[in-house]
């Protein structure tokens, strides 16, 4: 656990933000954070090495978006920084991109500033708010973004924490209802019809250890492809992680089980 969090503030539940940071070999979290993550990953080997094939999903979907001509994009969920956050991919390939960033950990808003570490011509926000607070975040998110004009809506694994009552397409329709025409959907999401026992194992152990609106729900490929109602989906579709768009270099693993896509809104 990090110094700067003392035993005395440490919460009883874990969260998704530090449980994920603990995963990519963070050191934001705290002792029941640390205990789901190693206990879930013993469940499921594969959780470490589809977190970092997440991570690498987001940089080729973002490097792609901005090669289409996308200057905006509103990023649901970021989690805790890490390397190539979606401002530094975006403005590394176009400096005057726009991105605004959504979390409600507060540790995530402790770290805002390295968020918000924009290039000149471009901007960054952020808005501390649950991905279910669909009117806030849009509002919010218009004070830096032109939402006349297309944006790239990143929903990398984070509609797992959505329950099925709660309707997360309904959510994900609603986000982009209020986006220009030739906006983007980027969505990864656990999958439940890969490598399926481990990853109900691995979830059972999380749920256990994670407050109840922050409860995880693995979902099959059907119910990700869902998500993009009225989408034109780009090729190759709703695959594996280290299938879509791989670099030359890279080296595909269907064992990794977390769907992906990326759909256009007409």
């Amino acid at each position: 656990m990090n110094d700067r969090f003392p035993p005395a503030t440490a919460p009883a539940t874990a969260h998704p933000a530090r449980v994920y940071n603990v995963w990519l070999g963070g050191k934001d979290h705290y002792p029941v954070d640390q205990e789901a993550a190693e206990l879930a990953a013993e469940a499921n080997p594969a959780i470490v090495a589809s977190v970092r094939a997440n991570r690498a999903f987001l940089g080729r979907a973002v490097t792609h978006l901005s090669a289409a001509g996308v200057r905006q994009f509103l990023d649901i969920g970021t989690g805790i920084p890490a390397a190539d956050n979606t401002h530094e991919v975006a403005q590394r390939a176009a400096p005057d991109s726009r991105i605004v960033y959504v979390d409600n950990d507060p540790i995530v808003l402790a770290h805002a500033r390295a968020l918000l570490v924009s290039s000149p011509e471009g901007r960054t926000d952020y808005v501390q708010a649950d991905a279910r607070e669909v009117d806030a975040i849009l509002d919010e998110a218009a004070r830096t973004l032109d939402l006349s004009r297309p944006v790239g809506l990143m929903l990398v694994a984070v509609l797992q924490y959505i329950r099925d009552e709660e309707d997360p397409w309904d959510l994900t329709r609603r986000l982009l209802e209020r986006l220009a025409p030739g906006s983007f959907l980027v969505l990864s999401h656990p999958a439940s019809d890969i490598a399926a026992t481990e990853v109900a194992e691995s979830m059972r152990i999380y749920n256990e250890r994670a407050a109840e609106h922050a409860s995880a729900t693995p979902r099959t490929q059907d119910r990700v492809r869902a998500f993009c109602e009225g989408l034109d989906i780009l090729e190759p579709g709703v695959v594996p992680l280290t299938r879509w768009r791989p670099r030359p270099e890279d080296t595909p693993d269907d064992t990794l089980p977390m769907w992906c896509v990326v759909a256009r809104k007409p």
